[in-house]
C-alpha cells in the first residue's frame, strides 16, 4: 500500500516539478481527479457484478476472432487458421500474427465506421464528452474530443471537434494532445486484447476501463503541466467533422484505414524488433562484462525503480522495468508481446499492473504521429504543437503511470 501511495505522490512531484507555471495549478480539481479515478478503480476491479460484466466483454473479442478467421481462411487458406497440410512438431507455433492478429485490425475498423455512420458512437461521445464537461469543468469541445480518444486515434480524435481547435486556449490543446498519448484507439484494443487474452483474464473489460480512468487523469495532470483558463466557447459541438456519406462509405473508407492501420502495424513490428536484435548484437559485440547484457536487460535496470513504485515487487521489477522501458522507446504493442513472452516470470498482480500501466500511444514513435497530424489539421498551431509535443509523451506516461498506481493500491486490500 505504502508502495503505491509513493508512486502517487510521486507523480504529483513530476508533474508539479515541470508545471509551466506552478503558481496557476488549481489543486482542487487535481485532488477531485484522483478521487473519481480510486471511484472507478474500486467499482471496476472490487464491484462483483461490474467486474463479472467487464470479464464478459472477452466474448466481443472472441466473436470479431472467429468472424475475421472466416476470411482469413478464404484469403490465406491455413496460414489464416485453416487446417494446415502438414504435422507440426510438438510445441510448434502455427499462430501466425501477421495472418490471423492484423486482419482483425480491418475489420474492427469497418465496425468503428458503420457505428460511426449509424451516429452510435457519435451520440456516446456527445454523453461522455457532456458529462467530462460538467464535472470537471472543461470546456464542450474538449470534452467532445477527449471523449473520442477511447475510441479513435490520436490525429482521428481531435479531428472529431477540428472547427474548435483554432479557438482553443494553449492549456486545453494542450490537454487534447495529452488525451491522445494517454490512451488506445479501439482497433488497437482489439489487436492487444488478441495478444493477452490467454494470460489477463477478461482483458477487453482492463484496456477499456484502461482508457476511461486515463482520460479522467489527462485532464487533471495535463492541467497541472501546463496550467490556463479554458476557452471563450465553453459550449459542446452541434456538428463532428468526421463523418460517411453512406453505409457503403463507411465500409470501404473503414477497410482502407484499417488496411493502412494493419501494414503501418506490421512494418513497425518488423523493424523496431530487427532494430532491437541489432542492438543487442552490438552489445554483445562490445561487452566488456561477464554478464550476458541486452538491451532490455538495460532498461530493466534502467526502469525498476519506475516499475517498483506503481506497485511492482522489486523481484520482479527488473522485468517489468525492461517492458516499461521497451513501451517508451518502441511502443506499447511491443511492450504486451514481451510481457506475453514473460509468462509466469511476472505474477498475476504484476501483470494486471502492467496491463494498464502500457494502455497509452505514450511513447518516442508517437511522437511524429502526433505533431505531423496535428501540423495538418491546425497549421496555425505548428510552432505550439513542435514545442509542446515531447512533453505531451512525459504528460501521457505519467498518466498511464498513475492509473497503474492506483490499480496496485486497490489491489493490495
Amino acid at each position: 500500500m505504502m508502495q503505491s501511495l509513493l508512486g502517487i505522490f510521486l507523480i504529483i512531484a513530476v508533474c508539479y516539478a515541470f508545471s509551466a507555471d506552478r503558481s496557476s495549478i488549481t489543486w482542487r480539481p487535481v485532488f477531485a481527479g484522483i478521487l473519481v479515478q480510486v471511484v472507478l478503480v474500486v467499482l471496476l476491479l472490487k464491484v462483483t457484478f461490474i467486474a463479472e460484466a467487464l470479464l464478459s466483454l472477452n466474448i466481443i473479442v472472441e466473436t470479431l476472432e472467429a468472424a475475421t478467421q472466416q476470411g482469413a481462411v478464404f484469403l490465406f487458406g491455413y496460414l489464416g487458421g485453416a487446417e494446415a497440410p502438414y504435422i507440426t512438431k510438438d510445441g510448434a507455433e502455427a499462430y501466425l500474427l501477421a495472418f490471423r492478429v492484423l486482419p482483425q485490425i480491418l475489420m474492427f475498423a469497418v465496425i468503428v465506421a458503420i457505428l460511426w455512420y449509424y451516429k452510435v458512437l457519435q451520440w456516446l461521445v456527445r454523453g461522455l464528452g457532456l458529462v467530462m464537461q460538467r464535472s470537471m469543468g472543461i470546456s464542450g469541445a474538449l470534452g467532445t474530443g477527449a471523449a473520442a480518444s477511447l475510441f479513435l486515434g490520436m490525429v482521428e480524435a481531435p479531428m472529431v471537434v477540428r472547427a474548435y481547435l483554432k479557438e482553443m486556449s494553449e492549456s486545453e490543446f494542450f490537454v487534447l494532445m495529452t488525451c491522445g498519448m494517454s490512451t488506445i484507439a479501439g482497433t488497437m484494443m482489439v489487436l492487444y486484447a488478441s495478444v493477452l487474452s490467454p494470460l489477463v483474464p477478461g482483458v477487453v473489460g482492463h484496456l477499456l476501463a484502461a482508457s476511461v480512468i486515463n482520460i479522467v487523469g489527462a485532464v487533471y495532470l495535463s492541467k497541472m503541466l501546463m496550467p490556463g483558463a479554458r476557452s471563450l466557447d465553453a459550449a459542446a459541438p452541434s456538428t463532428m467533422e468526421l463523418r460517411y456519406e453512406s453505409l457503403m462509405d463507411a465500409i470501404a473508407r473503414g477497410t482502407q484505414d484499417g488496411l493502412n492501420l494493419a501494414l503501418q502495424i506490421g512494418a513497425m513490428l518488423l523493424v523496431l524488433n530487427a532494430l532491437v536484435a541489432l542492438v543487442n548484437l552490438l552489445i554483445g559485440y562490445i561487452n566488456p562484462f561477464d554478464v550476458a547484457l541486452s538491451l532490455e536487460l538495460i532498461m530493466g535496470w534502467v526502469f525498476a525503480p519506475v516499475a517498483f513504485v506503481i506497485g511492482i515487487p522489486w523481484t520482479e521489477a527488473v522485468d517489468a522495468g525492461g517492458i516499461l522501458g521497451t513501451k517508451l522507446v518502441l511502443n506499447e504493442f511491443i511492450g504486451y508481446l514481451q510481457m506475453v513472452a514473460m509468462g509466469d516470470q511476472l505474477g498475476e498482480r504484476s501483470q494486471l499492473i502492467l496491463t494498464y500501466a502500457l494502455c497509452s500511444f505514450a511513447n518516442l514513435g508517437s511522437l511524429g504521429i502526433l505533431i505531423g497530424g496535428l501540423g495538418v489539421l491546425v497549421p496555425e498551431r505548428r510552432a505550439e504543437i513542435l514545442k509542446a509535443a515531447p512533453k505531451s509523451i512525459l504528460s501521457g506516461t505519467l498518466v498511464t503511470m498513475m492509473t497503474a498506481s492506483l490499480v496496485a493500491l486497490v489491489t493490495s486490500f
